[in-house]
């Protein structure tokens, strides 16, 4: 909310840096608060990095300057290592990355939600909006941050038989059970039966567009 409302955020930061670790731990004991902890810090810090501390956008997920709990991770780490259970970067989402630091495999979930790809705000025109995000609501969230950006992002021709719909799909393709689970969630998201239509996807914007939030 800080980062939203453009005030100072010293003082959360100072209290995340210097959090136990054990406290930490203990306050992510399960799969709902490490997401939305987690999808928040990486929204809140994506905005910090780039608006505040003029990270340049080349480096932007590789340098190590969220500091929490007497840790330093980076963008990469808390998106691929931590919500993605440590997944290689660059590997449609189907290999592991061994070389993840211990304490971000310590910290990751426990299983992958593909639905995270719909909440993490990267600064780019095509990324999904951002939104705070709470364990005890986080079900319905995901839910709706999910079914909203698919149904502004995907196009169905029913003449051609194809359906234009995001490159996010692409990326991280195991992360959505490969092209069979892809036409399961547009299926089940949009109320189409896309069995038989042709997957498109669309050019990515990375025009930058910070502040876009929901």
């Amino acid at each position: 909310m800080a980062v939203k409302m453009n005030t100072s955020t010293t003082e959360l930061m100072e209290e995340l840096a210097t959090m136990r670790l054990d406290m930490l731990k203990n306050n992510l004991q399960t799969d709902l608060y490490k997401k939305a902890f987690w999808i928040n810090i990486y929204n809140a810090f994506f905005q910090i990095l780039r608006k505040v501390e003029k990270v340049d956008k080349s480096e932007i997920y590789t340098v190590q300057k969220i500091k929490i709990s007497g840790e330093i991770f980076s963008l990469d780490e808390v998106e691929h290592g931590i919500l993605r259970k440590y997944r290689a970067k660059f590997s449609l989402g189907y290999l592991p990355n061994l070389f993840f630091r211990k304490i971000v495999k310590d910290l990751a979930v426990d299983e992958i939600d593909y639905r995270i790809h719909f909440a993490l705000n990267c600064g780019a025109a095509s990324c999904p909006p951002i939104a705070f995000y709470s364990p005890d609501r986080l079900g319905v969230q995901l839910e709706m941050a999910t079914a909203s950006f698919l149904e502004g992002e995907t196009d169905i021709f029913e003449d051609k038989k194809e359906i234009h719909t995001t490159q996010l799909f692409r990326w991280f393709l195991g992360d959505f059970g490969g092209k069979s689970g892809i036409q399961k969630i547009l299926s089940n998201k949009l109320k189409v039966d896309s069995a038989d239509y042709k997957l498109v996807y669309k050019d990515y914007s990375w025009e930058e567009q910070l502040d876009n939030y929901a």
